[in-house]
């Protein structure tokens, strides 16, 4: 049984759970910037693979990009005919998210306004499947981004308002996502900034060297879901370019201060032993001494390793502390390459025998 959440906010999947059950109403999701909420739309999509997805960036749309109208000689009339990415012309149901709704000019917005009813919801003049699903995004209104919907708007839709992810379940996207190791091993060291909300504070006690999204003190890099990402785009392309070059993209992606934490990991990637030396001497291959190369060693396993060397790295992690035993395994059984991992009598055995750490 789930446990329950008597709090104001949910995460990202108990988010994704209520707008792919609960179709009629019309879900408004408010977070702080960069959290992951687009990334519902694959959660929605493996819950309904045969729905017309349709993302619509509402800010960057005209009254052209929703509806124009269609002439009729015959009658004498016209008809609003909505744009084709909504895929209402299809027959099947849509998934349709309105992102940044509340950022969308008037007119925009009273355009797409029908889709909010509980009845009957249409675009232009052509009815909705009665089974798609419709929500919508935004940011909090303490972000200071311009987000403001009117009170009829309001009535029509249910506010969510979506925590930001704590590491765990952002490792879990990022594991299955591709981003680099590198990235996800400091992000689990440097878990109480990085994934620190400005919620959590009053204007006084924000601590100066604060990484995240803050618009009490606005900066231009910070760091975030999506940052983290981009950050992942640099450093998978380091051996491109220098160091210098490496250390000022990533100050611009994600900041100064989390660019230098994030630098030690990229030092400790460099000084780990190689892969085919782990496979080849498992029982041998040196041992990291530091936490954090060992959680590197750990989340770069997860990403490379396959059928024939899944028994030889076990080999391996069970000569390092229980704890990078641990974050090994129970990530690995998370990912999409889990088959793999329970395909190995060893890994079997380690989930056996240390059941209570999972």
């Amino acid at each position: 049984m789930a446990s329950l959440n008597f709090g104001s906010s949910v995460s990202l999947k108990q988010a994704a759970k209520l707008i792919g059950t609960v179709k009629g109403n019309r879900f408004m999701l408010r977070s702080e910037p960069g959290i992951g909420k687009s990334s519902l739309m694959g959660t929605l999509a493996e819950m309904y693979p045969d729905y017309h997805l349709a993302y619509i960036d509402v800010p960057n749309m005209d009254l052209g990009d929703i509806c124009m109208p269609v002439i009729c000689h015959e009658t004498k009339t016209t008809k609003y005919y909505p744009n084709a990415r909504f895929g209402i012309h299809t027959g099947k149901p849509s998934i349709i998210m309105l992102d940044e709704f509340s950022k969308g000019s008037p007119p925009v917005v009273n355009m797409l306004h029908p889709l909010l009813e509980a009845h009957n919801p249409r675009l232009g003049d052509l009815p909705l499947h009665p089974d798609s699903v419709v929500f919508l995004t935004g940011n909090l209104t303490t972000d200071g981004v311009g987000d403001n919907l009117k009170a009829h708007t309001l009535n029509r839709i249910t506010p969510l308002v979506v925590r930001k992810p704590r590491f765990a379940e952002w490792a879990e996207w990022a594991i299955a996502n591709g981003i680099d190791p590198i990235v996800i091993a400091a992000a689990r060291q440097f878990e109480g900034d990085w994934f620190a909300s400005y919620l959590d504070y009053t204007a006084d006690t924000v601590p100066k060297d604060f990484v995240a999204f803050n618009p009490r003190m606005p900066t231009q890099s910070y760091v975030s879901g999506r940052s983290l990402e981009r950050a992942s785009n640099i450093i998978i392309h380091r051996e491109s370019f220098d160091s210098d070059s490496l250390i000022a993209a990533l100050s611009g992606t994600i900041g100064a201060k989390a660019a230098l934490d994030l630098s030690a990991y990229i030092a400790f990637a460099d000084q780990l032993p190689t892969w085919e030396s782990i496979i080849k001497s498992p029982k041998t291959a040196v041992v990291p001494e530091g936490a954090g190369a060992c959680a590197l060693v750990a989340f770069n396993a997860i990403a490379k390793v396959d059928k024939e060397t899944m028994t030889p790295f076990m080999e391996y992690i069970e000569r390092f502390h229980v704890e990078f035993q641990s974050c090994f395994c129970i990530n690995m059984a998370k990912s999409p390459r889990q088959k793999i991992a329970f395909g190995c009598k060893a890994f079997s055995d380690w989930v056996a025998k240390n059941e209570d750490l999972l």
